[in-house]
């Protein structure tokens, strides 16, 4: 457990996902984005500053561009540095990789996580290609997830194809506390629980 005095142990750098996360494509103004060309370098400068002895992912994102969500994702699951992730009010769609691809994730148990199929705005050729491409692109996902989480494949396309819990669509909202019994999550916790398990990630690791 943290103590009261080692709330300044190490400096520790915040990195908020807020919004959806933004591609190639620049999003209309007003809506709240993270733009994951601006995320990368930050990333890769952490990595190297060694007055960085610890990253906490702030997540509360609708989703976003599939190919930029998991780039960041990749880059935080291939740092030295001790990374917590904790979702706050939504980590849905693209969010959820987000999230496990830190070394421990936290949830709040207000929070909810949308899980669904890949989807596509604009023309899509009604092609055997595009299909395929879909499918791959799904699948690049499920084995993201499934490799930074204790859920299983079969169990996570169970929950993305589900059909009757979303209205216009197939997949599955779960909660904080379903996240977690799920093994999506790592556990149940507040900003005090995120930053208590970094602190003491950081104390092993110097």
């Amino acid at each position: 457990m943290c103590q009261e005095n080692e709330r300044t142990l190490s400096p520790i750098k915040i990195l908020p996902l807020f919004g959806q996360i933004e591609g190639h494509t620049a999003l209309p103004e007003g809506v709240k984005s993270t733009r994951y060309e601006e995320i990368l370098p930050l990333l890769a400068a952490c990595e190297q500053d060694e007055e960085c002895r610890g990253l906490l992912l702030l997540i509360n994102s609708v989703g976003g561009d599939v190919e930029a969500g998991l780039a960041i994702a990749e880059m935080l699951a291939g740092m030295h540095t001790p990374t917590v992730s904790l979702i706050l009010g939504g980590g849905h769609s693209i969010g959820l990789p987000l999230a496990v691809s830190a070394s421990r994730s936290f949830v709040v148990p207000s929070a909810t996580l949308t899980l669904h199929p890949v989807r596509f705005h604009g023309l899509v050729l009604g092609v055997e290609q595009s299909f395929d491409y879909f499918r791959d692109m799904q699948e690049r996902i499920a084995d993201f997830v499934c490799a930074h989480s204790k859920i299983s494949k079969a169990e996570y396309f169970s929950l993305i194809l589900a059909t009757g819990n979303l209205a216009n669509d197939t997949g599955t909202i779960v909660t904080g506390k379903q996240a977690v019994k799920l093994g999506l999550i790592d556990e149940i916790g507040s900003i005090a629980d995120a930053l208590c398990h970094l602190k003491e990630k950081i104390k092993k690791t110097s």
